[in-house]
Order: C-alpha cells, then sequence, then structure tokens
C-alpha cells in the first residue's frame, strides 16, 4: 500500500512545481534590435505592437509633438505615420490596442501627461486597428473626455483588456500608483468619470500592456519591469492585487514605452532619447 501512496504523492509534487513555473513564466535580458536616430522620433513615450500587422508597431511623441502615430518595422525603422485630425498632442503618453463593444480593433491614444495636475481632463482617442499597411493615412479619431474622481492626475500607463474591453490607467506620481478604469461601454460618452481601482505596490509608473490573449500584464517605471500572471476567469484587477514579479531589465536614460508582441512570448521597450543617447529598442523574450 505505501508504494501507491508515495508514486501518488510524487505525482503531487511535479505538478505543483510543473504549476509554479507556468504561473511565474519569466522573461530573459534585454537585447538591443536597433537603435533609432529618427530626429523626429527623440521623445517616445507610448508603444503597442500590431495584432493585425505582423511585425509592425505604432509609437507616438509626448508632449507638444505631432499629432500623429509613427508606425515602426521590428528593426526600428519609420515605415509610416497616421496623422490624427482635429486633435493636438498636449500630452500623449501611451498607447494601447484593444477590442471595442463592436469587437472591433483599435488603437487608443491616452492624452493623459500632467506633471502639475492642473488639468481637470484628459483625453482618450481611438482609431479602427489598420488591417492594411499604408505609409501615410490621415484618420479624424472617436474620443471621450474624461475625469478622475477627485482631481486631476499625472499618468503615463494605459492598457486595454482584450477580454472585457475595458481601459485602464495608471497614475504616476503618488507613492503607491492608482489603478483606474473605464468601462468599455463608456468609451464614446462624451464624458465620463474613471473608476478608482486599487493602489499599486510601485510608483513612478511610465508605461504598461496587456498580452493580446489576456493573461499577462506589464507595468514599467524608470528602473524595474513589473510582471502579473492572470489567470483564466480572473479580472484584471485581481491579478494585479497579488505581488508582482520584478523582471530584467536593460536600463535606459528615460524609458516610457512597453509593449507586448501579439504572441506574448516577447515585449519591447524604448526610451526617449536623453543626455544625447539616442533611443534603443529592446527585446524581451519569455525563456
Amino acid at each position: 500500500m505505501k508504494t501507491p501512496i508515495v508514486v501518488l504523492l510524487l505525482f503531487f509534487l511535479v505538478s505543483c512545481v510543473s504549476a509554479q513555473e507556468e504561473v511565474v513564466a519569466s522573461f530573459g535580458e534585454g537585447i538591443a534590435v536597433a537603435t533609432l536616430n529618427d530626429d523626429g522620433l527623440d521623445e517616445i513615450s507610448g508603444m503597442a505592437c500590431s495584432r493585425n500587422i505582423q511585425g509592425l508597431i505604432y509609437v507616438h511623441n509626448d508632449s507638444g509633438g505631432e499629432a500623429a502615430v509613427y508606425v515602426l518595422d521590428s528593426l526600428g525603422n519609420n515605415v509610416g505615420k497616421i496623422e490624427l485630425l482635429g486633435t493636438q498632442n498636449r500630452d500623449w503618453e501611451d498607447i494601447a490596442i484593444g477590442p471595442g463593444v463592436d469587437g472591433k480593433s483599435y488603437v487608443y491614444i491616452g492624452d493623459i501627461g500632467d506633471n502639475n495636475a492642473v488639468h481637470e481632463e484628459i483625453v482618450l482617442y481611438r482609431i479602427l486597428e489598420p488591417s492594411v499597411h499604408n505609409s501615410t493615412a490621415q484618420i479624424t479619431p472617436e474620443r471621450t473626455i474624461l475625469k478622475y474622481p477627485g482631481g486631476a492626475r499625472d499618468a503615463e500607463s494605459l492598457m486595454v483588456d482584450p477580454t472585457s474591453g475595458d481601459i485602464f490607467i495608471i497614475s504616476k506620481r503618488d507613492s503607491l500608483n492608482t489603478l483606474y478604469r473605464l468601462a468599455a461601454g463608456k468609451f464614446g460618452s462624451s464624458e465620463a468619470e474613471l473608476e478608482e481601482l486599487i493602489k499599486l505596490p510601485l510608483t513612478s509608473a511610465t508605461a504598461a500592456d496587456i498580452s493580446a490573449d489576456g493573461s499577462q500584464i506589464l507595468v514599467k517605471n524608470y528602473l524595474t519591469i513589473y510582471f502579473w500572471k492572470r489567470n483564466p476567469d480572473e479580472s484584471v484587477v485581481q491579478a494585479m492585487s497579488r505581488k508582482p514579479k520584478e523582471l530584467p531589465y536593460s536600463p535606459e536614460p528615460q524609458g516610457e514605452a512597453i509593449g507586448f508582441l501579439p504572441n506574448g512570448k516577447a515585449f519591447y521597450t524604448l526610451s526617449e532619447k536623453r543626455f544625447d543617447l539616442e533611443p534603443v529598442l529592446y527585446k524581451y523574450t519569455a525563456k
């Protein structure tokens, strides 16, 4: 009778170890893919990898930059531009891809930067994610004006849940950054108020992303990349209520952009140009 019990115990232990390894699956060190020498892309603060066109990356500059989304290839070459008509870049800080309530894939751009917390309103723009690459395009985006409960906040991190379509913004300048949500169905309202959710165990968040299958979440600041594994049937809030894992990070002069590849097996980071250091596109691949 002892042998079957031992076998069952060993099987249980191996299964637990395997499950744990799956939950804490990690990523390797960042590998430099390319150095961006384009003077027009020296203040990149947002990044999202296309889910419709393989190998393309959407980026934008921050405050005072052109009201446009630039298109890079996987080697960091500038291969296109999408102008957002009727808008201004007050302080665009992040970009994300996710579904609308109609099930279509959209590119969301967050005019959410507010260093001194003086703006009562922020703006989210969105356009349909292109299914065919054009080197130039002009699009009038949809928009929603947002307010925070309790007054103005500075933020640089935007992400969209591919499961629910809910939109999330993470504050930057509080000692424990705050996670806010806009329910998917509220985008398109002329004005809406964000819902305050939870405090996160980090500060100075500069970028965030959720993998296309919804199972992985990234948030970074200037020093660290934080990672959460999201279990099936779990909400973003439930997942992010756990302590995050810290991933390897190749230091950047002012890293403000992060984005998963569509398969979730790798992600990129990218910095603004600072201290005369050209931005480097880094790729992190799952082990």
